[in-house]
């Protein structure tokens, strides 16, 4: 294999751009693989991991931007470096001709929409509080999905906003639904009476789908960013989009979503809850549920069982016989495990999740069956993986963290870091099991099928014994086409469940089946 590295200044693009620049380049002849980032740390780190950081990119800026090429052939590589300027100056002429008035500032983008009253910022971390403040000072609720904002600049603008009865969701705000309206990486779901706060996003995802999929729908879908449940910011968001929902009048059954709060947090938002006149359905991963019961809240343990209660209750409907259902799904679901686990030659699961979400729930899922599992977010601590970039036994990582999208687009974009990291996961000959999550929507991958199947089919080559399975995030009216993605994902072998939480129960019961059958080590 051919290796070469070019540095380029004076230019900047972002994350999506560079993904699209990398994928035009690997579509040249003798093209193994490219990667093209900025010159971050944290890129630098994961040009290592794919091995393609070179020794020409070591003294490299953060403002540079880093094109790492390897190639079956010389040729090919010189080639594909000969053609890097054209693909920049085809990238840079189509985005003017995309986009109908170039503005380079806030205060020029309020200009040409004058009447505007809501913001959303996604640039560079270090850069989204200034341009936050700016938007509320003028008025403007916001939305920064931008993460790597320092949580004390998250504080000061969210009081802000508060003193100002204006909405600050987010940072790391990766979902909302506004008048209807997706923001982010939100699917496209029924109009309803169903108003969501929620400091996850995926979680808003998943509940807001399963909502919309089981025949009710979404008045508002208001997120805050994971952090806002902590001590250091005080719920000060969850608590304003909890009243903004208590008093929409299209709002008639409110659902909660988020990790367990700080305990000072989840007692304010408790006594907040008692003074809502409306059905609430709270969902604490992983938390006792028992506080929010105790405030006349009906609890939730998976988010879709949070989803399914919200569609009842709205419909008028009793609770009771989604349990039930559930129950007895649980059951099929050991049959299945039984079947679908025959001829399965290694013993360890290996999830790689875009949503950290259901990287968390699937994480609770499992302890029950198999128990904890190593992850770069672990529920245990002393779980936590050493090296990000090699699993240990039962592992499940959350490829949404900051450490993985630093410079780089999320995984719900670029699938090309999970699929790389797939391949490296079924060459372990002690791997039986891939667990994946596939999140549609706005802002996601067009058509993920045509990035995992590819990649199935070459796993399999590697390990034929190999099982896939996974659940999809959406609905039929989203872009991708839920139905479409799951019959093209179906037919390549993989195993689709109706939600994350079966699709964690059914990994978990094959591990748990196969570990069993393990012979016992001899004194």
């Amino acid at each position: 294999m051919i290796f070469k590295g070019l540095i380029k200044k004076g230019s900047y693009y972002d994350s999506v751009s560079l993904m699209i620049l990398s994928k035009e380049l690997n579509k040249l002849d003798g093209i193994v693989d490219s990667s093209i980032v900025m010159g971050t740390a944290e890129n630098k780190a994961l040009l290592s991991a794919v091995g393609l950081n070179l020794e020409v990119f070591h003294d490299a800026g953060e403002t540079d931007i880093l094109i790492g090429i390897k190639a079956s052939s010389l040729p090919a590589a010189e080639n594909a470096l000969q053609k890097i300027d054209q693909l920049f100056n085809d990238l840079q002429h189509h985005q003017d001709q995309s986009t109908d008035k170039n503005v380079h500032s806030f205060g020029a983008a309020l200009k040409q929409l004058p009447e505007a009253n809501l913001s959303l910022i996604s640039i560079a971390g270090k850069y989204a509080a200034g341009e936050a403040m700016k938007a509320l000072k003028q008025g403007l609720h916001v939305m920064i999905f931008s993460d790597n904002v320092s949580i004390a600049e998250e504080y000061e603008l969210k009081q802000y906003a508060h003193d100002h009865e204006l909405l600050l969701m987010g940072p790391d705000c990766g979902s909302a639904i506004i008048n209807g309206i997706p923001l982010g990486f939100a699917n496209v779901v029924q109009k309803g009476n169903i108003g969501i706060v929620a400091a996850s996003g995926t979680g808003l995802q998943e509940v807001s789908s399963v909502i919309s999929n089981h025949g009710a729908g979404i008045s508002q879908a208001i997120g805050t960013g994971g952090r806002d449940i902590r001590k250091e910011i005080g719920g000060i968001m969850f608590l304003d989009a909890l009243k903004v929902l208590g008093d929409d009048e299209e709002t008639k059954v409110i659902v909660m979503i988020s990790k367990p709060p700080h305990p000072d947090v989840l007692q304010k938002i408790a006594d907040h809850v008692k003074k809502i006149k409306k059905p609430v359905i709270g969902i604490l991963i992983g938390g006792n549920p028992e506080i929010l019961r105790q405030a006349g809240v009906i609890p939730a343990i998976t988010l879709e069982q949070a989803g399914l209660y919200a569609a009842a209750v709205s419909k008028g409907k009793e609770t009771g016989s989604i349990d039930n259902d559930l129950a007895q799904r649980k059951t099929g679901i050991v049959a299945l495990a039984s079947t679908s686990g025959k001829g399965l030659q290694g013993k360890f699961l290996r999830g790689l999740f875009s949503g950290g979400t259901l990287c968390d729930e699937t994480q609770l899922v499992l302890k029950d069956t198999i128990g904890y599992t190593y992850s770069n977010s672990p529920l245990n601590v002393d779980f936590r993986l050493t090296d990000l970039w090699k699993s240990r036994e039962n592992s499940i990582i959350d490829l949404g963290e900051d450490e993985f999208t630093q410079g780089r687009p999320h995984p719900m974009i670029d699938y090309s870091l999970r699929n790389k990291r797939i391949l490296q996961e079924v060459s372990d000959t002690d791997v039986a099991v891939i667990l994946l999550d596939v999140v549609l929507g706005y802002g996601s991958h067009p058509d993920p099928a045509s990035e995992l199947v590819p990649v199935i089919h070459e796993s399999k080559k590697i390990s034929p014994a190999i099982l896939f399975i996974g659940s999809v995030t959406g609905t039929d009216q989203d872009p991708q086409n839920k139905k479409n993605i799951v019959r093209e994902l179906e037919k390549a072998g993989m195993i689709i469940m109706p939600s994350n939480v079966a699709a964690s129960e059914l990994a978990g019961q094959i591990i748990h089946q196969l570990s069993s059958k393990q012979p016992s080590r001899s004194i």
